[in-house]
């Protein structure tokens, strides 16, 4: 059994597409909570309202930190994905992270943020542009089989 972290953008069904793509192969995945508004909130509803918002923001982040670490160190691989939006902070720390601990790294990004991007990329055993091709490469791993 694989398990995979599926970290990066959450506007978007990218991670379903992986999933989808990667049925039958006995991959687990995890992920962060993709919810944001649950994301952004955790903190405080655990542990209780702040009036400022940089503790309510602070404590949620704590905690998704406690997580996104947990899926990072017991995954196998770990899937980075930039939106639209390349922007995201978290997703380059989750990669950071990644690569420390000598991750097997796939970060999914678009054509045109490869320049912003470059370090990341760097850092990856692959970069791809499309969900799907991160089950192509899991599939390709796991059976040795190319697409057809």
């Amino acid at each position: 059994m694989l398990t995979v972290y599926l970290s990066g953008e959450i506007h978007t069904d990218w991670r379903e597409e992986i999933e989808a793509g990667a049925e039958g192969l006995g991959v687990t995945f995890t992920a962060p909570v993709t919810d944001h508004e649950a994301s952004d909130d955790c903190g405080v509803a655990i542990l209780g309202a702040e009036p400022d918002k940089f503790w309510h923001d602070h404590k949620g982040a704590k905690l998704n930190a406690i997580r996104t670490r947990h899926g990072i160190e017991t995954a196998d691989i770990v899937v980075v994905r930039f939106g639209e939006k390349y922007r995201q902070w978290n997703a380059a720390f989750d990669a950071g992270y990644a690569a420390a601990l000598g991750k097997p790294l796939i970060v999914v990004s678009l054509p045109e943020h490869q320049h912003a991007l470059k370090e990341v990329h760097a850092a990856a055993l692959a970069v791809c542009d499309q969900p799907g091709q991160v089950a192509q490469i899991l599939r390709y791993v796991l059976t040795g089989k190319l697409p057809v």
